[in-house]
C-alpha cells in the first residue's frame, strides 16, 4: 500500500490536475508479445507460465532515461511510465545550465534533438551552432547544436521535452524536430517535462526507487567558470545528501573512471557503489580485455563496471550465446556487472544492431530479447540491466525471481 500511495503521490506532481492515479504495476502487452515471438523451446515454456502473474518492482530492472522507447527521455512524464513498468531504479543523467545548475539530459549538447528549443527563436539564436539549413545543392545536411550551457536554468524550463531525433534534410526548424525514428512514436510526446536534477531526486523518492544518475562529460571546456570537474562531480554528490538519500539508494555512474574514483575516495560512502560505465571496446577497437586490468580496477576501489551489452556476450562453436571474455574476467576479479541498454534497437529482425552485434548471426526475431536476456541473468550474473521500456525487463525479473 506504501508504494501505491508513494505513485499516486508521483502523478500528483506530473500535473495541477487530477488525470491518473496510479495504482499498481503494470506491464502493458509487450512482454505477451515478446514472448509469442520466441522460438519454440524451455525458455519461451517458463516464460509463457509467468504471463499471468503478477507483476512487481525490481531492482535489477533499470529505467534507462526512464521510458525512452516511447516516451520523451528523462522527462517526468517517461520517470513516471518506467517506474509504472516496475523499474526499481531509474536514471538521470546529469549535465549543467549556463548558471551551473545541474539538469537531467542525456548530453550538454542534444537540445536540438530532444527538446523543443528550435521553436522559441529567441532561445534558439542563442544556440552554440544557430540552425543552419540543408542545402541539397550541395548535399549539405542541416546544422544546429544547442547546449544546455547556452541557457540558464530559466531558459531550460522554458523547453519541452520531444523524442530524440532530427531531420537531417531540414530546411527549417519545424521540419528539423520532425525526426522521431519510425520504431518509437509520438503518441506520448503531447507534454515533456524537463527536470532538474534536485526535481528528479524528489521524484525518484516520491516513487519508491532507487537513483542512478551519471555525469556527463562537458562539451565546454573545464574548468567552466570556475566550476571545475570536481565540483562538479561533487554537486552531484550534494544534491543527494541535501536531499537525505541514503547512499546505498544511489548508484552514481561515469565513463570517466576519474570521477569514479573521486567519488570513492571524497564520498567513500556514495562511491561503495559507484559504477564506471565502460566504453574502452568500441572507443579502441583493438582494445582488449585482460584480467589484470579488471583486478585493476577492483584494487582502486571499483565495485560495479556497466559495459554495452554486446560486450558481454559472445557465441560458441554451435552458435549458443555464452559469456564473453570480458563478462568472465569481470566476474573473476569481484566485479559487480550492469549493462546497457535493452529496448532500444528497433526490431530485431536482421541481427538485431549495434546492440546485439557480438550475437547479430543468431538475433532474427524480437522475442530473442528474452534469449540475451536470460544469459545475461543466469550466465554472466548481471545485477541489473538498463531498458528504455522496463517492462520487458521487469517481467523476465519477477519470472526469475529475481528482486
Amino acid at each position: 500500500m506504501k508504494n501505491i500511495v508513494r505513485l499516486g503521490l508521483a502523478f500528483s506532481l506530473l500535473t495541477s490536475v487530477n488525470a491518473f492515479a496510479l495504482v499498481d504495476v503494470t506491464l502493458g502487452p509487450r512482454p505477451l508479445f515478446l514472448v509469442a515471438d520466441m522460438d519454440e523451446g524451455v525458455l519461451k515454456q517458463n516464460l509463457e507460465k509467468c504471463l499471468r502473474g503478477k507483476p512487481e518492482k525490481s531492482a535489477f530492472s533499470i529505467g534507462h532515461r526512464g521510458a525512452a522507447l516511447m516516451f520523451p527521455e528523462h522527462t517526468k512524464e517517461s520517470y513516471i511510465a518506467a517506474a509504472q513498468m516496475g523499474a526499481g531504479i531509474l536514471e538521470c543523467d546529469v549535465t549543467f545550465t549556463k548558471d551551473k545548475e545541474l539538469v537531467c539530459r542525456h548530453s550538454q549538447n542534444d537540445l536540438h534533438t530532444t527538446t523543443d528549443v528550435l521553436a522559441h527563436p529567441d532561445l534558439a539564436a542563442k544556440c552554440s551552432v544557430p540552425f543552419i539549413p540543408a542545402n541539397p545543392a550541395t548535399g549539405e545536411k542541416a546544422k544546429v547544436e544547442c547546449r544546455t550551457s547556452d541557457f540558464t536554468l530559466a531558459e531550460f524550463k522554458r523547453l519541452k521535452g520531444k523524442m530524440d531525433g532530427a531531420n537531417p534534410e531540414a530546411k527549417t526548424p519545424k521540419e528539423y524536430m520532425d525526426g522521431t525514428p519510425g520504431w518509437r512514436t509520438d503518441l506520448y510526446a503531447s507534454r515533456g517535462t524537463l527536470m532538474t536534477h534536485a526535481e528528479s531526486i524528489a521524484l525518484f523518492k516520491a516513487l519508491d526507487v532507487k537513483m542512478t544518475p551519471e555525469l556527463k562529460a562537458p562539451v565546454v571546456s573545464m574548468p567552466y567558470d570556475g566550476f571545475s570537474q570536481q565540483d562538479y562531480a561533487q554537486k552531484m554528490i550534494d544534491e543527494y545528501k541535501g536531499a537525505g538519500i541514503k547512499p546505498s539508494d544511489v548508484y552514481a555512474q561515469s565513463f570517466h573512471l576519474e570521477d569514479v574514483k573521486y567519488w570513492i575516495t571524497s564520498e567513500p560512502e556514495f562511491g561503495e557503489q559507484a559504477v564506471f560505465l565502460d566504453a574502452r571496446m568500441y572507443k579502441d577497437r583493438s582494445w582488449k580485455p585482460t584480467l589484470s586490468g579488471m583486478k585493476a580496477l577492483k584494487s582502486v576501489g571499483v565495485e560495479f563496471i556497466a559495459p554495452p551489452l554486446f560486450a558481454l556476450v559472445a557465441l560458441s562453436s554451435d552458435g549458443k550465446i555464452v559469456p564473453s571474455d570480458y563478462a568472465q574476467m569481470a566476474k573473476q576479479a569481484g566485479l559487480g556487472i550492469i549493462t546497457w541498454t535493452l529496448e532500444r534497437s528497433g526490431s530485431l529482425n536482421g541481427g538485431g544492431g549495434w546492440y546485439y552485434q557480438s550475437i547479430k548471426e543468431v538475433t532474427n526475431n524480437d522475442g530473442d530479447v528474452f534469449n540475451l536476456l536470460d544469459v545475461l541473468a543466469q550466465d554472466v550474473g548481471v545485477v541489473g540491466v538498463f531498458s528504455d521500456w522496463p517492462a520487458t525487463t521487469t517481467f523476465y525479473a519477477n519470472c526469475m525471481g529475481i528482486k
